[in-house]
């Protein structure tokens, strides 16, 4: 091939490759995560990664999201059949953007084969055409869980996010970290009964979803530019800087509840606040893993009630690692019928990267491997290949080195995987039923009978 024919066969921008280590940092995490879902429940489903376009696209489904459209490529010599293989208008297809869409349409497709409330979780890859950069991606993977219920949905389910967000990240160590809490309906209720026009609320919630971005003062500035009176823009200001312990804030809603005119959706909002909060204290939820913050607003118009967002103390320019919150109109959206659902999202590429870049987590070993089987000589293979399935029957993870090359060789090619230790028989072990057992962490090096080889090693595993 010439030079000017080379192929670039780099990864295209925006779509993410793990190295060994880092995909198996991933299947740790994915681990933890699917064990306390299931824990509460939830089933798992997978949806197909394309949808029709008008699903994606039904009742402002896609929001801002940037969808990529998918086309049929014919090799040269079908051309032909292009027109025949084109998709367009009702047929048009494109690939998924959030499981949430997906879900409502899953739901609509097999209404009658589920049972409700319905608890689900997904760990599929979803795409967006987001501008690419640091710790953003046009492919990534999202872990969901979401309960859908016909008519009517506890908010007992809602309590129970923040004791599976406080679950999975203390399993995985990834330090101290604070689920914020609160419901859109005290947000909204709050700006109707100061005075701000019904079709301006949902952009004011929006702009206030932003305050950690942009900082106070260009929420106020958005605020003005909007056409909000600077009297109400402070008092929005002020209200959602109301802080102090849980029981505080609820004490200063209430307080505020017995004096606001037309407070009939905001008194709404505080009782499912302080309903899902004692819930979450029920269920045992340490105190200092969960606040109240009213400046979190979600900024997707489909969220209704509660919302949540989990931010790593001291790593808070990472932003959100997990969040979701109640919706009533989504999900019923194909069936014309109220199905309200609560649900969270850990968009796991994004945090892998986060928290890699952040030195939080460190990627893993290269394989899963625990022991290497050396080759010490070609005619003791069969002896080799025997001893690896004993260890493997006995839960070991094994790699039997094929290729003849000196022992420290071998040895590095072990460390450099991250394999702990080295199994060696030559001649005169195999003819004793003996083997050394090198640990290569320590060095140690000890000579063990083959019967006792997986019990000595399972010992020094832990």
């Amino acid at each position: 091939m010439a030079k000017s024919d080379k192929i670039n066969f780099s990864t295209p921008s925006g779509f993410p490759e793990f190295l060994p280590s880092e995909k198996r940092l991933e299947v740790y995490l994915l681990d933890n995560i699917r064990r306390v879902f299931e824990s509460y429940g939830f089933t798992p489903i997978e949806t197909p990664a394309v949808e029709r376009l008008e699903v994606l696209q039904a009742k402002g489904n896609q929001g801002d999201n940037i969808i990529y459209g998918i086309d049929p490529i014919l090799p040269p010599n079908r051309q032909a059949e292009k027109e025949k293989a084109g998709e367009t208008g009702s047929e048009a297809r494109a690939l998924k953007f959030d499981q949430t869409v997906p879900l409502a349409a899953y739901i609509a497709r097999h209404l009658n084969e589920l049972t409700f409330p319905f608890a689900r979780y997904q760990t599929d890859v979803v795409f967006r055409g987001e501008r690419a950069k640091d710790g953003r991606f046009r492919q990534f993977r999202q872990c969901d869980i979401d309960v859908v219920a016909r008519r009517e949905l506890s908010l007992l389910y809602d309590a129970q996010m923040p004791a599976i967000i406080t679950e999975i990240f203390e399993a995985v160590n990834i330090g101290n970290f604070l689920i914020r809490i609160n419901n859109r309906k005290i947000l909204t209720g709050f700006f109707q009964s100061v005075g701000i026009e019904e079709t301006k609320i949902k952009t004011c919630i929006g702009i206030i979803d932003n305050l950690e971005k942009i900082g106070e003062a260009k929420v106020k500035q958005a605020l003005e530019k909007e056409g909000i009176i600077a009297e109400h823009t402070q008092k929005i200001i002020d209200f959602i800087s109301i802080n102090g312990t849980i029981d505080q804030v609820l004490d200063k809603l209430n307080h505020l509840a017995e004096n606001l005119p037309d407070a009939e959706q905001f008194n709404l909002g505080v009782t499912e606040l302080a309903t899902v909060i004692s819930g979450v204290r029920n269920l045992g939820v340490s105190e200092n893993r969960f606040c109240i913050d009213l400046s979190i607003a979600r900024g997707l118009d489909y969220y209704t009630g509660t919302v949540y967002e989990t931010t790593l103390l001291g790593h808070e320019a990472l932003g959100s690692i997990c969040s979701g919150g109640r919706y009533e109109e989504l999900v019923g959206t194909f069936l014309g019928e109220k199905m309200p659902g609560v649900g969270i999202s850990i968009g796991l590429t994004r945090l892998i990267s986060r928290l890699l870049k952040a030195g939080i987590l460190s990627p893993l070993s290269a394989t899963p491997a625990q022991v290497m089987v050396v080759n010490m000589q070609a005619d003791l293979m069969p002896v080799y290949l025997n001893v690896s399935q004993d260890l493997r029957r006995a839960g070991i993870n094994v790699v039997t080195n094929f290729d003849k090359r000196p022992l420290g060789k071998q040895f590095q090619l072990a460390d450099k995987q991250g394999i702990q230790f080295c199994v060696i028989i030559g001649s005169e072990e195999a003819a004793a039923q003996k083997s050394s057992l090198k640990d290569l962490n320590s060095g140690e090096q000890i000579e063990v009978t083959l019967d006792n080889l997986a019990g000595e090693i399972q010992k020094r595993l832990g």
